[in-house]
């Protein structure tokens, strides 16, 4: 068994075993028991009563969380030229199209969401194999397959994200910082939350959101009251 760090030992003395937290006080508490020199992530896991094998009950979605992830996108719009200029003007931080796929071909991969548009899925598509693999292949439900490129490239950069529930009926994602204020945690993961519970499945039986956690980067989870997370 490995040796309990220092930093780890605080952090589970200020977790009470067992106990179920409102949302508000895993929001304090997370910043309480994180100790990283860097500005970790704050991310929530919630398990979902569907089954992921059954296409009728696959929960996948988008949301804008309001106050961002904290954390710096990087986008690249495969667009044509007359697009461009749309997409720079909307803070793309690359943009092109035949030579950002041969890059793409000999392993480029330096960026975290891919914007383009309908007419030129042709040459994104034999990209499959490579972007596949690494969550980057864009996807007319997620909003990244669009005429509208300035648009979608405004929204990825002001927070908006997608989501996907795992083999597991788990939907795992980041919802912040913890430099966050605890009021800025509680309104994204509300955010997030509810826009799982407008997805539900008409086919999902039985309790629909069946546990939250909420953690850090390198913290222990902390487990939320689900009711909690509608509460003002």
């Amino acid at each position: 068994m490995g040796r309990i760090t220092k930093n780890k030992k605080l952090a589970l003395v200020k977790l009470e075993k067992g106990k179920i937290h409102t949302l508000k006080e895993a929001a304090s508490l997370v910043k309480e028991i994180t100790f990283t020199k860097f500005d970790a992530s704050v991310d929530i896991d919630v398990r979902l009563g569907v089954d992921p094998r059954k296409a009728n009950q696959m929960v996948r979605g988008v949301v804008t969380l309001p106050h961002g992830t904290g954390k710096e996108v990087r986008v690249l719009a495969l667009v044509t030229p007359d697009k461009e200029q749309e997409a720079k003007d909307d803070g793309a931080d690359y943009v092109g199209l035949d030579e950002f796929v041969e890059k793409i071909k000999g392993g480029w991969t330096d960026i975290d969401v891919i914007i383009t548009m309908p007419p030129v899925m042709g040459k994104v598509g034999a990209l499959g194999r490579i972007l596949g693999p690494r969550g980057l292949m864009p996807n007319p439900k997620s909003g990244t397959v669009t005429m509208e490129i300035g648009k979608a490239v405004a929204e990825v950069k002001a927070g908006k994200i997608d989501f996907k529930v795992d083999k597991f009926g788990i939907v795992h994602t980041s919802i912040g910082k913890v430099s966050f204020t605890p009021e800025k945690i509680v309104e994204n993961a509300t955010e997030f939350v509810n826009t799982l519970i407008k997805l539900k499945p008409s086919a999902a039986k039985g309790t629909y959101v069946k546990s939250i956690f909420v953690s850090s980067t390198m913290s222990p989870g902390i487990q939320v009251e689900p009711k909690s997370v509608s509460e003002k």
